[in-house]
């Protein structure tokens, strides 16, 4: 798996993983229910919300990113 964003909030990681579905690829949040429960582990720390696809989905889900105005990691 690779990390192609890291989301600040839970919100912007689903739609995030949303956009990237309805691309094509396969994208995964895996703090997603960790995020959803106790969303002050991620607020305003250095920890971030990842959005994780197949690595050999990677160069086209960060070329979707980039479309979208989204900056990729």
């Amino acid at each position: 798996m690779t990390t192609v964003q890291r989301c600040p909030t839970i919100d912007q990681a689903l739609f995030t993983r949303s956009l990237l579905d309805g691309c094509g690829v396969k994208a995964y949040v895996p703090d997603e229910l960790t995020a959803q429960t106790d969303p002050v582990i991620f607020f305003g720390s250095m920890n971030s919300i990842r959005v994780q696809v197949d690595d050999a989905d990677a160069v086209t889900a960060r070329a979707i990113l980039a479309q979208n105005g989204f900056p990729p990691e």
